[in-house]
């Protein structure tokens, strides 16, 4: 301070500490999701078709329109930002215009913003002189969630402006999608992950972080996560950063960490059901609500149960199945989780008699 009185200037840059002066921040650590999302079309998990197409596109410098569609967690946002980084390079950022579901789509938003961003010129020669591809991609993430009067605004735009930008609409149900729109579309169909390639990505990832598990765990993220890699890969970091990094993790922990409930839940649900004894099943549920176990996640799973369930006959299966349907929608609705798997319960109980 006396230093700064007497000449007017900071002792900051001098190698001495300024007492107050703010820490260095640390970033924090990014999602693994993001940090092993893939960087080039090649790194690609297991959609080969797609990846070959794409491939062949990002060669000769264009794209068509495109719509890609498959279950979540397959890799269809990844696909579409690594052809979007090769093409591009530096450019990414100003080339690519990339809305998803949390931001606002309606008619006014596809008039407007999206509109605008088409009618923008693209130059075909970079800042340091070398070629770039004329266009710009505007990519529409969970496009099925456009209302119908979007969708057709949204038509006429990709029809004007057909030279200076390309539109990738990305969709968990293609059938949400107006006829007009994807037959504009070169289709892209993302299957769901095969366990091998889930595996194969999770072991590297464990590989490049130091994560310490259990063979058998790895099988239990894939039953987990369904074929979805960012659940898997998300479940995996999430009870890494639970349990710390000396601890090894096991099927138990991964259970925990996503609320799957164990399969002995299910087998003793059955079991007081075969009873006959509507007090035993209150009993039961009761204990089940005590647990903290969702509802909603039961049934999900008693789905896939009762229909592999070797010990009841196709009647019994399809009068389960079919009260499993009619209580999933109740508790979508807002119903009572008490009362759903009671009356599932007393729909079983009549079944089996």
């Amino acid at each position: 301070m006396q230093a700064f009185l007497k000449t007017g200037k900071s002792t900051a840059g001098s190698g001495e500490k300024v007492q107050g002066a703010p820490a260095e921040r640390r970033k924090p650590p990014a999602p693994w999701v993001e940090k092993y999302r893939p960087r080039n079309v090649d790194d690609v998990v297991e959609q080969s078709e797609v990846v070959a197409v794409l491939r062949k596109c990002v060669e000769g410098g264009d794209l068509p329109n495109m719509l890609l569609y498959g279950p979540p967690g397959t890799g269809k946002t990844s696909t579409i930002l690594a052809a979007g980084r090769q093409i591009f390079g530096d450019m990414f950022k100003d080339r690519i215009l990339e809305l998803n579901a949390s931001d606002e789509r309606g008619i006014n938003v596809v008039r407007t913003k999206i509109k605008n961003f088409s009618q923008l010129s693209a130059s075909s020669v970079r800042p340091d002189g070398r070629p770039c591809p004329p266009f710009k991609i505007i990519i529409l993430d969970e496009a099925d969630s456009m209302t119908h009067a979007a969708q057709s605004a949204l038509r006429r735009t990709m029809e004007k402006e057909s030279r200076s930008t390309r539109f990738c609409l990305i969709c968990n149900y293609v059938s949400r999608i107006i006829v007009p729109i994807t037959s504009r579309c070169s289709k892209f169909r993302f299957k769901a992950l095969g366990d091998d390639k889930v595996i194969a990505r999770l072991q590297h990832i464990c590989e490049m972080e130091g994560v310490k598990i259990e063979e058998d765990a790895y099988k239990s993220i894939v039953k987990i996560s369904g074929g979805d890699l960012r659940r898997a890969i998300t479940t995996l970091q999430s009870c890494y950063r639970l349990k710390g990094p000396e601890h090894v993790i096991n099927t138990a922990d991964l259970f925990e960490m996503s609320g799957v409930i164990p399969d002995y839940y299910l087998d003793d649900y059955l079991e007081v059901c075969r009873s006959g004894n509507y007090e035993r099943l209150e009993q039961f549920v009761r204990e089940i609500g005590f647990s903290a176990y969702s509802v909603g996640q039961m049934m999900e799973q008693f789905v896939e149960y009762i229909v592999h369930h070797p010990g009841l006959n196709d009647p019994q299966k399809a009068k389960i199945c079919d009260k499993l349907g009619e209580c999933c929608f109740r508790l979508q609705d807002g119903g009572s989780e008490y009362l759903q798997i009671m009356d599932l319960g007393c729909c079983i109980i009549l079944a089996l008699k």
